[in-house]
């Protein structure tokens, strides 16, 4: 038996164990487990023909299909690294992330080819293009001077043997998220660590600590398995797992090609959904807005559990949840990219709990509170604001960013190595975490990272946009929405949909201001940093 925590093997081990059982639905294609196997097999084999292999970069650039998961296998069968890559970026992003994670292939759906062809004179290190049909207009493909290969064409001439080299627990798996510039960072993990920390390999609710990764494939309920409903983009790490961490114990994982929240209660019927996994208010309140409003209900006897990730859900649609779904298991599921799981709130009904401007929850005991100056460990009951850190198995890097590493990753007076991504928090005297957000300027919208630097610096392109700044104000449907504070260069002041359409030419349509206000200056500190405080109020109309 093996004793090794690879990805690969481990999803290995589920196929040996559950071949027939199903395993993935996507806009109305479906798998089984061997059925995975074996085209990602075909996959890797081309890929290795193509001069691909171990520690190599491959990007898979595409909405939610079956063909990403088949490219995300592949490529952990080869121990070639997969980058994900927003299929919301514009010329200027895409080019910034090829370049940065050293892109030597990428997978792309048709519809995006066009704009990696745009892009071909700034990507001297590509050198493999496949293209999956999806059911772009032959012209699309025709009008383009890259080359590429069809996917099932190159699935269609190679082998389905799993005949692959040993792999290692030290292989890497990396995934891109926001940095502090806003532009994306590649965390690195080894697969020996980001399996504990993301798939299974200690259990967030009980703890349990796994010694073989058969353990963690023998979880699989043998009659009954989960069918999870991932509603998510699989350019998010989450969503990822959704499919890597559930493969691992034989359930069945339905994708959603675009959100549709009506269409959410239609899978939940026809797929008898037993859990969802969401990102916060930008799909919890319009689904839950949607069932209400259906008639007749969909049959959702099936459904019990819901998790939200990556942004909190607020009370009152937790309120409106119960209100529907009295008996559901409701959890906050509370980590990033740069840390891995750090604990999960179990929300009962009429007892959301909030202190201090943010959730108090019980973490893994591997998460602690640290002093952000002596990187002491903070004890139960000290009213000191800390920096929220994990131990243990945690990532190695930011990909090909040595400072923000040496930032992130520390090692503290007490030997041990933490990684500390800047979230403050406070520990309580009953030794629960209160999270008390970032002191930073970062906007959440939908559980997308939206840094003001970037969208400043694209406003400030425009020619009658003399200074800018820009911060997050509340949206009840995103958690938050981007706003501007702008002085103008002249009489002239550019209404909202002018700014919008001129930024969508610089950055991804989620990072576009959504409202506009006008001030005679903006506030700078000497050193030239803006009051974002004072520009909070401005745009909320608070204190004006």
């Amino acid at each position: 038996m093996t004793t090794l925590f690879n990805i690969a093997d481990v999803l290995e081990l589920a196929v040996d164990k559950y071949p027939e059982r199903e395993y993935l639905v996507c806009d109305g294609k479906r798998c089984s487990y061997i059925e995975m196997e074996r085209r990602a097999n075909r996959l890797a084999h081309h890929l290795q023909a193509r001069g691909i292999g171990p520690g190599d970069h491959v990007g898979i650039y595409g909405l939610n299909c079956i063909e990403w998961v088949e490219s995300m296998w592949a490529c952990l069968k080869i121990r070639a690294v997969y980058v994900n890559i927003n299929f919301r970026y514009v010329a200027d992003e895409l080019a910034y992330i090829f370049d940065n994670a050293d892109l030597k292939a990428v997978i792309v759906e048709g519809q995006f080819l066009s704009l990696l062809d745009s892009l071909r004179d700034s990507l001297p290190k590509l050198e493999h293009i496949l293209v999956i049909d999806d059911g772009a207009e032959e012209a699309t493909l025709a009008d383009v001077s890259v080359k590429f290969e069809n996917f099932e064409a190159a699935l269609a001439s190679q082998s389905e043997e799993r005949d692959f080299p040993p792999r290692s627990e030290d292989d890497h798996w990396m995934v891109y998220t926001g940095g502090t510039t806003g532009m994306p960072k590649g965390v690195v993990w080894r697969h020996g660590d980001v399996i504990f920390a993301l798939g299974g390999g200690i259990d967030q609710m009980n703890h349990e600590v796994v010694t073989r990764p058969e353990e963690i494939v023998a979880r699989g309920d043998a009659e009954h398995p989960m069918v999870i409903l991932s509603i998510a983009p699989l350019m998010h790490g989450a969503s990822q797992w959704a499919c890597l961490g559930r493969g691992f114990v034989g359930d069945k994982v339905v994708l959603t090609r675009h959100f549709d929240p009506g269409d959410v209660w239609q899978l939940v019927e026809s797929e008898r959904v037993s859990s969802i996994f969401i990102v916060g208010d930008a799909m919890g309140r319009p689904m839950i807005e949607a069932y209400a409003a259906a008639e007749p209900k969909p049959d959702t006897s099936s459904l019990f559990v819901l998790t939200t990730s990556g942004a909190i859900l607020s009370p009152s649609v937790k309120d409106n949840f119960f209100e529907h779904f009295p008996d559901l298991f409701l959890f906050d599921s509370i980590g990033a990219s740069e840390v891995g799981g750090n604990g999960m709130i179990k929300v009962e009904k009429n007892k959301t709990e909030m202190i201090g401007g943010g959730p108090t929850v019980r973490v893994m005991s591997d998460t602690v509170v640290l002093n952000e100056e002596t990187l002491e460990v903070l004890q139960p009951g000290d009213e000191t604001v800390g920096k929220l850190a994990r131990t243990g198995c945690i990532p190695l890097e930011y990909y090909n960013d040595p400072k923000k590493s040496a930032e992130t990753y520390v090692t503290a007076p007490d030997g041990k190595r933490y990684s500390m991504p800047g979230d403050y928090a406070r520990v309580e005297a009953d030794g629960r975490i209160t999270l008390l957000g970032r002191r930073s300027t970062c906007i959440n919208s939908g559980g997308e990272k939206i840094y003001p630097e970037e969208v400043e610096a694209a406003l400030k392109a425009h020619a009658e946009i003399f200074d800018c700044v820009v911060v997050g104000v509340p949206d009840e449907t995103w958690g938050s929405r981007v706003a501007a504070v702008a002085q103008s260069r002249g009489e002239v002041k550019p209404d909202i949909e002018e700014i919008m359409a001129h930024c969508r030419k610089k950055v991804a349509g989620y990072k576009i201001p959504r409202e506009i206000h006008y001030a005679e200056e903006i506030p700078r500190s000497p050193a030239g940093k803006p009051n974002y405080q004072w520009a909070r109020s401005v745009a909320t109309g608070e204190g004006v």
